[in-house]
């Protein structure tokens, strides 16, 4: 019964009632301006993501304002209760930004010791595609597909980040391309070889190289060339396989040079003649 006596006396009936009643105006506030914000939004289309983000933060900052107002309002709070409650939250919000304070240690990290900077091509765990933006926070790369994806900087201290041109505009991109092993293997070198130096993208400043070796690809052996050449810029890697691969097939389909014997090289050839035989003796 103390104990009850005890809480109560700490409770603000008024206080309580106008705490609800605040929250209650706060609700019917945030409603009123998502369904503003909503409409403008869809009348300016090319501002309505930043009309809704306006709104997040608004309503964000409404709804922790009357939920902080009506506590204050619902107990009487000492001095002491208030330096303990404000020691509380210290630690809390403490451990909630732990890894906030990591992220941006991390990021001063990146800055200083440079792994990557901003229009590097790097590959971080299963996403590629172009840095661009470091932020104290966090790294935005876009893929290659136009996707932007959001890394936390204390992930690169962990894992490993691969950059493709280290701040440079040129890139080396490697190209591979395959043929039967019963092929002519020194024309098909020689037609990649041609491609590659032909391209407009190519950056021939730097060396350049078609490697030759015998692979097994699933259950049939090829032969695989493997080009490797340097963009111009690192935006047209991209325009410099499609070209590449468009003049080595041109190439191959005028030389005769085939792919791997697989199975349709196979029956179109001495299986077809064997399976008339079979079917007609």
């Amino acid at each position: 019964m103390t104990e009850s006596i005890n809480v109560l006396k700490f409770l603000q009936v008024r206080g309580i009632v106008t705490g609800l009643v605040i929250i209650g105006v706060a609700w019917l506030v945030g409603r009123l301006l998502t369904g503003i914000l909503t409409r403008l939004g869809d009348r300016f289309t090319e501002r309505r993501l930043q009309i809704h983000q306006v709104g997040t933060f608004a309503r964000f900052f409404l709804y922790i304002g009357a939920l902080v107002t009506a506590v204050l309002l619902s107990f009487r709070f000492s001095d002491q209760m208030l330096f303990a409650m404000g020691g509380s939250i210290a630690v809390a919000v403490g451990f909630a930004l732990k890894d906030l304070a990591a992220s941006v240690i991390a990021g001063l990290t990146i800055l200083a010791d440079k792994p990557f900077q901003v229009g590097d091509r790097v590959t971080f765990g299963n996403h590629y595609g172009e840095i661009v933006a470091i932020g104290l926070r966090s790294v935005r790369l876009v893929t290659l597909d136009d996707s932007v994806v959001t890394i936390p900087n204390n992930k690169f201290l962990s894992d490993v980040v691969a950059s493709g041109n280290a701040g440079a505009l040129d890139m080396l991109v490697q190209m591979d391309f395959y043929v039967g092993v019963d092929q002519d293997v020194a024309a098909a070198k020689r037609i990649v070889s041609e491609a590659v130096t032909t391209t407009q993208f190519a950056y021939l400043a730097k060396p350049w190289n078609v490697l030759v070796n015998q692979v097994i690809q699933s259950s049939y052996i090829a032969v695989r060339l493997r080009a490797k050449v340097y963009v111009l810029d690192v935006k047209h890697e991209k325009s410099l396989e499609t070209d590449v691969t468009e003049r080595v097939l041109d190439g191959f389909r005028r030389e005769g040079v085939q792919p791997p014997a697989v199975l349709h090289r196979e029956i179109g050839a001495g299986s077809l003649a064997s399976a008339a035989t079979d079917q007609h003796p």
